[in-house]
């Protein structure tokens, strides 16, 4: 197949969308297709004489994506459009998108709706789905709709409350991190009215809405759902602190335990959660579920991942692997469940 791996975008994870790109364009070329990786924002310089060549240096493209984001706030600032240079004319060209991009402008619909306009066919989820997942308020309101667990708490908007008068309705320890952010940018812990008061700000210098909830401390669980089928549970254990950006990452700070060791029955249990989690969302294809444990083995789903991480310290690749299925293998097995939705 003509594909054109999706990445790099302008979203505060355009260097961990690079990195994954990377890695699933470099694994569909091991499988014969002719994959491209692409700067969703940034684009082409000059469009090449063949979209879909035999030939092609991924890592040359990943090289030039990474030099291009010195330029990406100037840029955003310059011009309107998220789509750069070529991008609609190689996605209309090509068999299949594989999108390989994480945060705003990826994940939360916008660029699904457009291939849905276009007629492009393209991996994951569709945009409704994406979009209702990516909102954390509109998430917590499926589920609990549907009856599953997750921490209490409230939406807030910039310049409309104060840390003070939070701490009115709820109690400390609290977490406050961006309505529709992702990769644990923007997340505080907060112990004291000084540490939310920050962690408000920090959230709003992202986003003018943030959640604030109760800060739950427990194990930190993950379920991938691939055409609904649960794969492994993995626990994660950051080496320092908790799982942010940092330990998400960098190789080494974080411990990831798969399958994680509990009892067959839990597993089952949040196994099962993740699955209704996935269909509450109407999530097509593939997802990875986020949760939380507590010392008492209650559960609390935190979120979904629509378009899941795939860079050399991610989960989903983690899980599959163990089950016995490679990376190449994983990539191929995303685009085979995607295509279920044009039939």
């Amino acid at each position: 197949m003509n594909i054109v791996v999706l990445a790099a975008g302008n979203s505060t994870e355009r260097d961990v969308s690079i990195v994954s790109g990377t890695g699933v364009c470099r694994a569909l070329r091991t499988l014969g297709h002719r994959a491209v990786l692409v700067d969703a924002f940034f684009g082409c310089d000059e469009m090449p004489e063949e979209f879909f060549p035999e030939i092609y240096n991924t890592e040359a493209e990943a090289e030039r994506m990474r030099e291009k984001s010195a330029l990406l706030a100037e840029e955003m600032r310059r011009r309107r459009s998220f789509f750069g240079p070529g991008v609609i004319e190689l996605c209309k060209a090509a068999d299949f998108v594989f999108l390989a991009l994480h945060g705003s402008n990826g994940e939360d619909g916008r660029v699904q709706a457009a291939l849905d306009l276009l007629g492009v066919r393209y991996s994951g989820t569709d945009y409704i789905s994406s979009a209702v997942s990516m909102d954390k308020t509109r998430t917590k309101q499926v589920f609990r709709f549907c009856g599953i667990p997750a921490p209490d708490g409230r939406t807030v908007y910039k310049d409309r409350i104060t840390a003070e008068e939070l701490l009115k309705e709820l109690s400390l320890p609290l977490i406050v991190k961006p309505q529709c952010g992702g990769s644990s940018i923007g997340v505080t812990i907060c112990h004291t009215e000084e540490e939310l008061r920050r962690g408000l700000e920090v959230s709003f210098a992202f986003e003018d809405a943030a959640i604030v909830e109760e800060f739950i401390e427990g194990r930190e669980l993950t379920v991938a759902v691939l055409g609904g089928e649960p794969y492994p549970v993995v626990e994660i254990t950051p080496i320092e602190g908790f799982y942010d950006y940092k330990n998400k990452y960098l190789p080494g700070m974080t411990k990831e335990t798969c399958p994680a060791p509990l009892s067959e029955e839990k597993t089952r249990e949040i196994q099962e959660l993740a699955v209704q989690a996935a269909k509450a969302l109407k999530i097509q294809a593939y997802v990875r579920i986020d949760f939380l444990m507590k010392e008492n083995g209650s559960l609390y789903c935190l979120e979904a991942n629509t378009l899941p991480g795939m860079t050399p310290t991610s989960l989903v690749p983690l899980e599959a692997k163990t089950v016995g299925i490679d990376y190449p293998e994983l990539c191929q097995k995303m685009i085979d469940l995607s295509m279920e939705k044009y039939r």
